[in-house]
C-alpha cells in the first residue's frame, strides 16, 4: 500500500502519482509539464503495460496530457474519469494530437536540411484515439470498484466542467486505509459550474496549492468590467479582442457577454457582434450544453429553466474553418473575437493580433495568467513592437487585463477546503504549486490547522498502511546548459529577491489588523519602492 510521487512536486504542472495497492499497480494523473522544468521527474517505476488502470481528476492537460503516450508505451488499461471529463478528454487529446504531429513535421522539415535525425513526436492522433477508446465514464458520488479491495468515489472540484476530487479508499490484508486527491480546486462563484465540494474523511490527502501563497482580492463585478472595456473600444470604432483558453475560460467569456447584452450594459451598439474563432473552443462549447444537468451550478440551470441558453445570445457566431477566421478581420463592424491561444503564443489570436494591434482604436484584452516569456506576457508589460509571422508590429491597441479571473482556489479557498475534514488526516502532501509555495502552504497548514504536513519531491515513496517513508528523496535541480559565471550569480541573486518577497508577504500578513495609519505609511513604502524598480529597460 504505497504511493509515489512523480510530477507536480514543487512544480505546477505534469500531475502524476503512483500507486500500488491491493495488489495493482495504477496511476492517478498522467499530466503534460508546460513552462519552465526546474526539477527532475523521476519515470514511473514500472513499464506502462504493467498499470492496471488510471484514475483521472480533470482534462486539462497538465493532468491528461500524456496519456496517449503511456498508451503508446503499452498501457491498455482503464482509465476512469467523471462523464464531463471524458467527453472534454476527446477533443482535447485529439487537439493536442495534432499539435504534436505539426511541430513534428515543421520540425523534421527544418532539420532535414540542417542533418539533424528525425524528430519524434511524443504521441499521435492514432495513439490518442486509442486510448481514448479506454475512458469509463463514471457519475460524480457513485461508487465504483475499478478492483478487489479499491473503492473510488469522484467529487465535484468545481474548477472546469468535470473536474474532480477523487476518494480511494483501500483494503489490504485486513488494514484499510482512505486517501484523497484533491485535484484542482476550484475557485467560488465561477460562472456554470458549481463551487467546490467538500470532503469530510480521509487518512491521507494529496493536495494542490497553485495559489498557496496569495488571495485573489475582492470578487470584481465581471459583467459591468466588460462591458466597460467593450463600451469604451466600440465608442473608437475598435475591434476588442480576447485572447482566450478554449475550455472553460471561452464559456465564462460567453456567460458574461450574455448577461451584458440581457441588461443592456452597452449602449449604441445594440446586437454588437461576438465571434468565437477556435474550433476547439466551439466543440467545448458544445460539451458544456450537453452537461448541463449534470454539472451547471443553481444560476445556470435556473436560466435554462426560463429557456435561456446561459453561453448564447443574439450576435454570437462561431468559426469553425481558417477561410471563416480570415473572414472575421474583412468584417467592418465593431466587434468582439474571442480566439485561442489564450497566452497568444500559437493558433489563430496571432493573426488577429496582426490585424488589431497596431490600430490604437482597438483593445486586447487578457482573461488569464500570461507565462514569462510568452507574447501575451510581453504586451502586458508594455511591449511598443512585437513580432508576428517575421514582421514587427506597432503596439498602438489598448492593452488591459481583467483583474483577478481565475478557475483556482486562492490560499483561503484551498485552507478552507483543506478543513473540512472531520478528523486531521494522518498526512497532508502537498503539490501542484510552485517550488517555494509548496513549501509556504503546507507550513500554513501545519501552523494554522495543525496538520502534518510537507512537500515531496519526485522519487518520494511512502508506506499508507505503515505511515512511514520508504524513500525521501531531495529535489534534483535541472542544470542549464552554458551558463555563464555573470549569468549565475545573476539567477542566485534573483532567487535572492524572490525568497524575500515571499518574506515581505509573510511581513504583510502579520500587520492584518494594525492601525490604519500604519497600514497607509507601510503601503506608501512599498508603494515608493514599487516606482523606483518598475524598470522600463530592462
Amino acid at each position: 500500500m504505497k504511493i509515489t510521487f512523480i510530477g507536480a512536486t514543487h512544480e505546477v504542472t505534469g500531475s502524476c502519482y503512483y500507486l500500488e495497492a491491493a495488489g495493482r499497480k495504477f496511476l492517478v494523473d498522467y499530466g503534460m509539464e508546460q513552462g519552465p522544468n526546474y526539477y527532475e521527474n523521476k519515470d514511473i517505476p514500472v513499464s506502462p503495460g504493467e498499470l492496471d488502470f488510471v484514475l483521472l481528476t480533470h482534462a486539462h492537460m497538465d493532468h491528461s496530457g500524456n496519456l496517449p503516450a503511456l498508451y503508446a508505451k503499452g498501457f491498455q488499461g482503464p482509465i476512469y474519469a467523471t462523464d464531463a471529463t471524458c467527453h472534454l478528454c476527446d477533443i482535447m487529446l485529439r487537439d493536442s494530437a495534432h499539435i504534436q504531429m505539426f511541430e513534428a513535421e515543421w520540425r523534421n522539415r527544418k532539420g532535414r536540411r540542417q542533418g539533424k535525425p528525425e524528430f519524434i513526436p511524443a504521441y499521435t492522433m492514432e495513439d490518442a484515439l486509442g486510448v481514448l477508446r479506454n475512458f469509463v465514464p463514471c457519475p460524480y458520488h457513485k461508487v465504483i470498484r475499478p478492483a478487489e479491495g479499491i473503492e473510488v468515489r469522484f467529487a465535484d472540484a468545481g474548477h472546469l466542467l468535470g473536474s474532480a476530487s477523487i476518494e480511494v479508499k483501500i483494503t489490504e490484508d485486513g488494514q484499510k486505509r482512505t486517501i484523497v486527491f484533491s485535484g484542482d480546486i476550484g475557485n467560488l462563484d465561477q460562472p456554470l459550474i458549481k463551487n467546490p465540494e467538500y470532503l469530510h474523511e480521509a487518512d491521507y490527502v494529496v493536495m494542490e496549492s497553485t495559489y498557496g501563497d496569495r488571495s485573489h482580492g475582492e470578487r470584481p463585478d465581471y459583467p459591468t468590467l466588460l462591458a466597460d472595456v467593450i463600451q469604451r473600444t466600440f465608442d473608437r470604432g475598435g475591434n476588442l479582442v480576447i485572447p482566450s483558453f478554449a475550455v472553460g475560460r471561452t464559456q465564462e467569456m460567453l456567460y458574461f457577454i450574455r448577461q451584458i447584452k440581457a441588461e443592456g450594459l452597452v449602449h449604441g451598439h445594440d446586437g454588437f457582434k461576438v465571434y468565437v474563432d477556435s474550433p476547439l473552443a466551439n466543440e467545448a462549447t458544445m460539451i458544456f450544453g450537453e452537461h448541463r444537468y449534470d454539472c451547471f451550478d443553481e444560476e445556470a440551470l435556473e436560466l435554462i429553466q426560463k429557456g435561456i441558453n446561459p453561453i448564447s445570445f443574439p450576435g454570437l457566431k462561431t468559426s469553425v474553418t481558417s477561410d471563416d477566421s480570415k473572414a472575421i478581420n474583412f468584417d467592418e463592424d465593431c466587434k468582439v473575437i474571442i480566439s485561442a491561444s489564450g497566452m497568444c503564443d500559437a493558433g489563430r489570436i496571432k493573426h488577429h493580433l496582426k490585424h488589431n494591434l497596431w490600430n490604437e482604436k482597438s483593445t486586447i484584452l487578457f482573461v488569464g495568467y500570461q507565462a514569462v516569456g510568452t507574447l501575451g506576457r510581453s504586451l502586458l508589460e508594455g511591449a511598443g513592437e512585437v513580432k508576428l509571422f517575421g514582421e514587427s508590429v506597432h503596439v498602438a491597441a489598448e492593452i488591459c487585463q481583467m483583474p483577478g479571473i481565475s478557475g483556482h482556489a486562492d490560499v483561503n479557498g484551498l485552507l478552507t477546503w483543506a478543513k473540512a475534514f472531520e478528523k486531521k488526516p494522518k498526512k497532508v502532501f502537498v503539490t501542484h504549486g510552485e517550488d517555494s509555495v509548496t513549501e509556504v502552504f503546507a507550513k500554513r497548514l501545519s501552523d494554522e490547522l495543525g496538520y502534518d504536513a510537507m512537500a515531496p519531491f519526485s522519487g518520494t515513496v511512502y508506506d499508507l498502511a505503515a505511515d512511514a517513508f520508504v524513500y525521501e528523496t531531495q529535489g534534483i535541480r535541472i542544470q542549464k546548459k552554458s551558463a555563464s559565471p555573470k549569468a549565475a550569480r545573476a539567477a542566485r541573486a534573483f532567487e535572492k529577491l524572490v525568497a524575500l518577497g515571499h518574506r515581505l508577504m509573510s511581513v504583510i500578513r502579520k500587520n492584518e489588523g494594525c492601525p490604519n495609519k500604519d497600514l497607509e505609511r507601510f503601503s506608501r513604502e512599498l508603494q515608493s519602492l514599487c516606482d523606483k524598480w518598475d524598470r522600463t529597460d530592462l
